[in-house]
């Protein structure tokens, strides 16, 4: 019953996710919802934004058809931990929507992102009365507005956010199932499937994109998920492996504008995928090198979490090596095209 279950969880977020973009890219075209290519911009062309909606809905849907699933289990808490993480999905893209439509002050951005993720973890810490720190709070806070930039960053290219969620919600849903929490194969399995539905919307001749409301949407709904798995003692390295390389990177580009003397906040080019696009690569091929990358150090998490203390330092050792990897990956790329170049000549 309960594979049943998880089957129609997956497909209440696949079916609208691929469906209701139909009805709404005709009214975002209509309200003139367009993101107009900037310094940032790995686009040449006014492209229709905000379709990131259509997926809050069917995540939405997905997760309050898994709230009133039986199997997911009342006694533990399950229910009111996806009704948290349904609460966090729905706040974090009307602040989206708002940003798409009108736009938003940065200290108001900010305010909204953290009182978000600040009443999203005390509410966890009420569910499970032995995670009553006051400490938990303001970190929570910071986790949640954290991630929500950070896959507002690394939104730039066709691909990418799509197969972020897809592949986080995916290892999020095995953790849940290899833990014995029935929430977080619930909670990946909307995230996967909702994300894995906008994809051929992204990805067609005629792309839409996701807007702000679709990238706070996967930040929220990822770095809440993280955060209550982690609360329920889910081990840590299920819970960040997934999500290295997007952390990776954005910190990385961050600390090397910082250190140039660059102004940090301004529009740029110079996260690792966006520098994969500018010496050649098309954006599905950067966004295979992110998701390949994602996946080797998501399994070695695994491996770390599974195996004997042999296993966890050589899965270690091997993740940080893919991270570093991944960060060499635009000169390598550059050196490679650069050669297949000469020998066409």
């Amino acid at each position: 019953m309960e594979t049943w279950a998880q089957i129609t969880v997956g497909a209440v977020a696949l079916v609208l996710a691929l469906v209701l973009p139909f009805a709404a890219r005709p009214l975002l075209a209509r309200a003139g919802v367009l993101d107009v290519p900037n310094a940032r911009s790995s686009h040449s062309v006014p492209t229709i934004r905000g379709m990131g909606i259509t997926t809050a809905v069917a995540l939405a849907a997905a997760v309050l058809t898994a709230v009133f699933m039986p199997q997911t289990g009342a006694g533990n808490g399950a229910q009111l931990t996806l009704t948290v993480i349904l609460a966090v999905v729905l706040a974090a893209a009307a602040i989206g929507w708002v940003e798409d439509i009108k736009g938003l002050s940065v200290k108001v951005r900010a305010g909204l992102q953290l009182g978000v993720g600040g009443l999203a973890t005390a509410a966890v810490a009420v569910i499970d009365p032995g995670r009553q720190q006051l400490w938990l709070i303001p970190a929570g806070a910071l986790a949640v507005a954290a991630y929500i930039n950070v896959t507002n960053f690394m939104d730039g290219i066709n691909g990418i956010s799509g197969s972020h969620g897809l592949l986080v919600g995916g290892f999020y849903a095995y953790a849940g199932h290899l833990t014995g929490h029935s929430w977080l194969v619930y909670a990946g399995i909307a995230i996967a499937l909702a994300f894995a539905g906008f994809l051929p919307w992204n990805l067609s001749r005629n792309k839409v994109f996701l807007g702000d409301v679709g990238s706070y949407l996967l930040g929220a709904a990822i770095s809440v998920t993280a955060m209550c798995a982690f609360l329920a003692g889910v081990p840590v390295e299920y819970i960040f492996s997934p999500v290295l390389i997007y952390l990776t990177d954005t910190f990385v580009t961050f600390l090397r504008r910082l250190l140039a003397g660059e102004r940090w906040y301004v529009a740029h080019r110079q996260h690792v995928y966006q520098r994969l696009t500018i010496v050649g690569l098309g954006h599905v091929q950067a966004t295979a090198v992110v998701a390949g990358a994602t996946i080797l150090v998501s399994v070695l998490g695994i491996i770390a979490a599974q195996g004997g203390e042999v296993a966890q330092i050589a899965a270690t050792a091997a993740g940080f090596a893919v991270v570093l990897c991944y960060l060499r990956t635009p000169t390598l790329f550059q050196k490679l095209l650069r050669r297949r170049a000469a020998k066409a000549v």
